[in-house]
């Protein structure tokens, strides 16, 4: 039975499921450098699966999916930068209503549009298409798990390393980190920090995006109400265990995905839904217990080492 578990489909599954966890993770810690907590990447990756699936079926396209939905995460950023940066409300409630108003509006728009419950599917949907390399169609291992995703894989891969130079490595990227560590300094520097605030938001919007049309588009071909599944909020869990790095946020979204695979792999072998469904929530749990413990362990030792040095 272990056979049938751990294998390399189940590897397959981990590079898939991962791939919203690790978008919306990198938009996110852009805005948590920028010191901003987004909690609302959950509503934002649901309303990209939405309209990825409204675009895709109207128009005839994936790219014409892709495009709607990268556009809505652009306003909805845009949205939630002007309430929490110009009007100053709380970060988190506004967060909140984003979640709230993206699970009530899709499934409003689910049955105005398309006159259904629950789930929409259609062969007008087209999906993301899928890429191969060829080099590696004649090595199995490397085929199997490399092979036949959608370019939103590849593409998450290729942003890891893309916003670690850009956030390390150039001067736009000390800005925006400068933006939330000391606004004050940045400002005297004359670069504006609302400026780059509204930039990390927008940015997490449109990946944001990509991680809605993933699901919807390339990991399945159809939307289903509140089909994005608490990835937000798993996500948040991957930024805050990696510290808001992008390749050990990288990480953590791999080793979520791997949990999130295991559970679908583990209803093959007969084991009840109910209960595989939980392994995703149980691991982010474990881990964010890990981190929390680790957080107090070095606080104890700073303030030891404080009053030894007194």
């Amino acid at each position: 039975m272990l056979k049938e578990i751990i294998n390399l489909t189940l590897l397959q599954h981990t590079i898939r499921t991962a791939t919203p966890l690790i978008l919306a993770a990198l938009g996110g810690l852009l805005t948590q450098h920028a010191g901003i907590l987004n909690i609302g990447m959950e509503g934002m990756i649901l309303l990209g699966a939405f309209f990825g699936v409204v675009g895709s079926y109207f128009f005839g396209s994936s790219l014409a999916g892709t495009l709607l939905a990268v556009a809505v995460g652009i306003v909805v950023g845009l949205l939630f930068a002007y309430f929490v940066i110009d009007l100053k409300s709380d970060e988190f409630i506004i967060g909140i209503a984003i979640n709230m108003l993206a699970g009530g509006l899709t499934i409003f728009l689910l049955r105005s549009i398309f006159g259904v419950k629950g789930a929409f599917s259609s062969p007008d949907i087209v999906p993301l298409p899928r890429f191969s390399v060829g080099f590696l169609e004649g090595i199995p291992l490397l085929d199997t798990l490399f092979n036949n995703h959608t370019v939103f894989v590849y593409v998450s891969w290729l942003l890891v390393a893309l916003i670690y130079v850009y956030l390390y490595k150039t001067p736009h990227g000390i800005w925006l980190r400068a933006a939330g560590e000391f606004p004050d300094a940045l400002e005297t520097a004359g670069v504006s920090p609302r400026k780059m605030k509204y930039i990390s938001s927008i940015l997490c919007g449109v990946f944001c995006g990509f991680a809605g049309v993933h699901l919807s588009l390339g990991y399945l071909t159809l939307f289903t109400e509140n089909m994005s599944a608490n990835r937000g909020f798993i996500a948040m869990a991957a930024i805050i265990f990696g510290g808001a790095h992008p390749v050990k946020t990288f990480i953590a979204a791999l080793m979520f995905g791997f949990f999130d695979a295991l559970g679908i792999r583990l209803q093959v072998v007969g084991i009840p839904s109910q209960f595989t469904q939980m392994i995703p929530y149980l691991g982010t749990i474990v881990v964010l217990f890990i981190v929390a413990k680790n957080l107090l362990r070095k606080k104890k030792k700073a303030i030891e080492g404080e009053s030894y040095n007194e």
